[in-house]
């Protein structure tokens, strides 16, 4: 491998955006898509780990949950690229920028993992939000459209972990 810099190319991407919001937003989108594949491993974490009498109800919720929030991520990174910025470029890249906290704990009771995650969801869905108010400030009506969406999922996903913790064991 030479030791020759590497050149990079400017991002000149045709958006319709203004400089401001091209500086802005993709970076926002990153730090988004760190906390999304933070949640998705979670979410995977706890599904396969899960256990106790509600097994298979649990273990099919989280299974469903984080193919749902490993959807957006593709678009997530697509839409940053789309509007001239950059995303994410490696495990260590997400370990900096997520804001979600990781669980690494031997053993979680099934409550408690469902009350995490249904906590995660909603900070994520508070982060989004805030990314859509940045969005509405800077006239990018098409990264809000996909938030909005984004949020409804996010607080879906809240209200059922919410519902599985009011009673579980």
């Amino acid at each position: 491998m030479d030791n020759q810099p590497r050149k990079t190319a400017t991002l000149d991407t045709p958006s319709g955006l203004s400089p401001e919001a091209v500086r802005d937003i993709p970076p926002a989108l990153t730090a988004l898509l760190a906390d999304t594949f933070a949640l998705y491993i979670k979410t995977k974490n706890f599904h396969w780990h899960m256990s106790g009498p509600h097994f298979r109800d649990y273990h099919l919720l989280l299974d469903e949950q984080a193919t749902q929030i490993y959807d957006i991520t593709d678009a997530i990174a697509e839409r940053a690229r789309k509007i001239g910025g950059t995303t994410l470029r490696s495990i260590g890249h997400i370990a900096k920028l997520q804001r979600l906290r990781d669980n690494d704990a031997t053993f979680v009771t099934p409550r408690d993992m469902l009350a995490e995650l249904r906590e995660d969801n909603r900070q994520l869905a508070a982060s989004m939000r805030q990314l859509h108010g940045l969005c509405d400030e800077q006239g990018d009506v098409a990264t809000a459209s996909l938030l909005e969406v984004w949020i409804d999922e996010a607080e879906r996903r809240t209200w059922f972990l919410y519902e599985a913790t009011r009673h579980a064991e």
